[in-house]
């Protein structure tokens, strides 16, 4: 592998809490998050990580916070702003590390779907709506649809998040902010869709997360990466089947072909896959940012 994996993390003294792919540190007002270079699929935490993974997520995540603007929990990237405790390993910890404001999390995912894929053309192929939103008949896998939607789902600490409806999203947050965190989520996915495309890559759709400090709505987490989000190469697009992506397809694809029952713990990925999906993710930040990887 071109360098190593980090699977897991560890600052003396400091609470943190795991989740499939990060580490999240607590600092009292603020919070580290460290992407470690774990993957998931199919609901589980793989056995081997992608090399460089977290560090490609974290820039990703930190450029678009930039060039969207508008109110977010980032502070920085940047390991020499963050008082870390000693003993901190910073090589490990630079590239991979955000410091941002802790806000009280809205307990939704916000999706946002351009094109019809995943659990959307699923719903869609039985009933002709995705999250009970009806669209036009006639439609095939990765269509792109009229206009984006908003179909928010459940956020689930493990497990798979479940689609709900708006108007169950409304009955656990509020009219006044569902309608907000709608109208906001689609604002933010139609910009970083338009400047994708102009990069070469469909966003297809995404998630988004937002949080809340005295009363101000914040844009938190990871924002428009190949791990919140379906990449497409725009070169390659063709409604009417699957399509080649900048994520951890290669990943699903041979998980699918090894005869795993997703039942029980998952295999071991061979070297030429996991070469693969690294490349992918390299790719899709030199593409989107216009610099190299380093």
């Amino acid at each position: 592998m071109q360098s190593s994996v980090v699977l897991q993390t560890s600052l003396p003294g400091i609470p943190v809490r795991r989740g499939k792919v990060r580490d999240v540190y607590d600092l009292g007002q603020q919070l580290l998050l460290v992407s470690t270079d774990r993957l998931s699929a199919f609901d589980w935490v793989l056995p081997t990580g992608i090399p460089d993974k977290g560090r490609v997520l974290t820039q990703i995540a930190a450029f678009w916070f930039e060039r969207l603007g508008g109110p977010n929990h980032l502070i920085t990237t940047d390991i020499r702003q963050m008082n870390l405790p000693a003993g901190a390993n910073l090589p490990m910890l630079e590239g991979r590390t955000t410091l941002c404001r802790k806000t009280q999390v809205v307990p939704i995912e916000c999706v946002v779907r351009g094109y019809l894929s995943g659990s959307g053309w699923a719903e869609y192929r039985k009933s002709g709506t995705v999250c009970g939103i009806r669209l036009p008949a006639g439609l095939t896998e990765s269509s792109r649809l009229p206009e984006p939607i908003f179909t928010p789902a459940t956020k689930a600490e493990s497990g798979h998040d479940e689609n709900i409806t708006f108007e169950q999203m409304v009955e656990a947050v509020g009219r006044e902010l569902s309608e907000e965190l709608r109208q906001r989520s689609i604002d933010i996915f139609q910009r970083g869709a338009a400047y994708a495309l102009e990069r070469g890559i469909i966003i297809a759709d995404t998630k988004f997360e937002f949080g809340q400090v005295d009363g101000q709505i914040l844009l938190i987490d990871e924002v428009l990466t190949p791990d919140s989000s379906r990449f497409w190469p725009a070169d390659q697009y063709a409604p009417g089947r699957g399509q080649p992506s900048f994520d951890k397809q290669f990943v699903r694809d041979w998980l699918t072909a090894s005869g795993w029952d997703k039942n029980s713990p998952p295999p071991a990925l061979p070297d030429d896959v996991v070469t693969k999906t690294r490349a992918k993710y390299i790719e899709a930040y030199e593409q989107l940012t216009g610099q190299k990887f380093a």
